[in-house]
């Protein structure tokens, strides 16, 4: 069977909706640093608090992050390996270009694409 099953394709899209709100896709992909403290996430997306306090028990209920307390300090970090990639794959595609980058030559449909070197080349998304 290739594809996916209808109940697949329901939880899929319903895992989508998730991603798809602009603030919590900016504080997941501020997590791909790494563990980070509520005060650090809110400097960093400049999210004021009650949204990101909102928008964090959002992506707790949908199991995208997991916490850690300190006494009083609530750390915040990607559930797992599924959710890093997702958001590195959605950052690739949508995030800001690097400058410096030279673009992804255009390879004509049903040609071979060229072997690349280096060591983080499984990483580039191609188009």
């Amino acid at each position: 069977m290739t594809g996916l099953t209808r109940e697949a394709a329901e939880a899929a899209a319903e895992r989508l909706k998730v991603y798809g709100q602009p603030q919590r896709l900016m504080i997941l992909s501020s997590l791909l640093a790494g563990e980070r403290t509520v005060g650090d996430i809110e400097a960093v997306t400049a999210i004021g608090q009650p949204a990101l306090s909102q928008q964090l028990a959002e992506l707790r209920r949908a199991q995208m992050v997991l916490t850690r307390r300190v006494a009083k300090q609530v750390f915040y970090q990607l559930a797992d390996e599924k959710v890093v990639l997702c958001v590195r794959a959605i950052v690739a595609m949508f995030g800001p270009n690097d400058a410096d980058a030279a673009p992804a030559p255009r390879v004509p449909a049903g040609s071979p694409r060229p072997v690349e070197q280096g060591a983080a080349m499984f990483a580039r998304v191609r188009p």
